[in-house]
């Protein structure tokens, strides 16, 4: 069992006629250096461990510095490219009712023009309707008068002279 300074206080020699017994106090001495030789080898194995210890704690502080500056950039960058999303859909928006605005536009011009055109042609096909009754009812008028069974029988008193000459002519042959 390795001494404890309590014990190392605590030890008394025997005294004889000159002092300490020498064998006795060399004995104590060896003790007492194999003791303070193994407390030394002890004490240097534990700084060892302790450098290492303290060496390996160092590596994993420089590694959780890199990696908390890791994650900050990495959440600036996240942060970032949100904000740059939020910002390009946002143009896109705009854009896109630019776009809406405009095709609406266009397709309220075109319904008035057609609208236009279409009242253009009722016009017309009135007008048409109009011109074509007063055609039709002069037409009638037309039939409806004396002239036409004058002309009729002269029509067909010339096809009765017609008659009579091809009859002339073919007695003469």
């Amino acid at each position: 069992m390795p001494l404890t300074p309590l014990d190392i206080h605590n030890k008394e020699f025997s005294r004889r006629i000159r002092g300490y017994d020498e064998d006795e106090v060399n004995e104590f001495l060896d003790q007492v250096i194999k003791d303070y030789e193994a407390v030394i080898r002890e004490n240097k194995e534990l700084n060892n461990q302790l450098l290492s210890v303290q060496e390996r704690l160092d590596h994993f502080s420089n590694i959780e510095e890199t990696l908390s500056k890791t994650i900050i950039v990495a959440q600036e960058a996240a942060d970032e490219v949100k904000n740059n999303s939020k910002k390009e859909a946002q143009l896109i928006v705009k854009e896109a009712e630019k776009n809406a605005d405009r095709i609406i536009n266009e397709a309220l011009s075109k319904s008035r023009k057609i609208s236009m055109e279409v009242e253009e042609l009722k016009k017309q096909a009135s007008i048409y309707r109009a011109r074509f009754r007063t055609l039709v009812e002069a037409q009638l008028e037309l039939l409806t008068q004396d002239g036409w069974e004058a002309l009729e029988n002269r029509e067909y008193e010339v096809r009765e002279r017609e008659r009579e000459r091809e009859r002339e002519v073919k007695e003469i042959y």
